[in-house]
């Protein structure tokens, strides 16, 4: 990542966020129900570069001391390029601010070794949603 990289922290579903999971998740992949009660409840983190919104993440709390973090997209102009990675790690950092030591994620079955690289762990159960094979990973912060 050559350009500034700016994170925005939010307790609200933005605009920003809205716009990067509408590409990534139902234009490009095909998914229908992309936006749920969870949104509502989590905090959502976007990553601007160059002040354009490129990236999110969001994630919110399980239980005292464990976290999910779900809905990863980088748009397809600026993969590859360590952001998912910068995500991740911003949002590790908001939460153990949070006092959470515990993360899980249910993760396309496909990116399963970009979240192993990332420190997580498979939890051995796979699912699907919609269709999409997913598996549940976790991970100590």
């Amino acid at each position: 990542m050559d350009n500034e990289v700016v994170f925005r922290h939010d307790a609200r579903l933005r605009a920003e966020s809205i716009a990067i999971r509408t590409e990534v998740f139902i234009k490009e992949q095909g998914f229908r129900d992309e936006f749920d009660a969870l949104d509502e409840r989590s905090r959502h983190l976007v990553a601007f570069v160059d002040r354009v919104p490129v990236g999110t993440t969001r994630y919110y709390r399980i239980d005292q001391n464990t976290y999910a973090i779900g809905r990863l997209a980088i748009v397809k102009s600026h993969r590859g390029q360590g952001l998912a990675k910068a995500l991740i790690r911003q949002t590790e950092r908001a939460i153990e601010k949070e006092g959470g030591s515990q993360i899980q994620l249910h993760a396309q079955k496909r990116l399963q070794a970009m979240y192993e690289k990332f420190g997580f762990s498979s939890l051995g159960v796979e699912d699907e949603d919609e269709g999409v094979p997913h598996i549940w990973m976790a991970k100590s912060i």
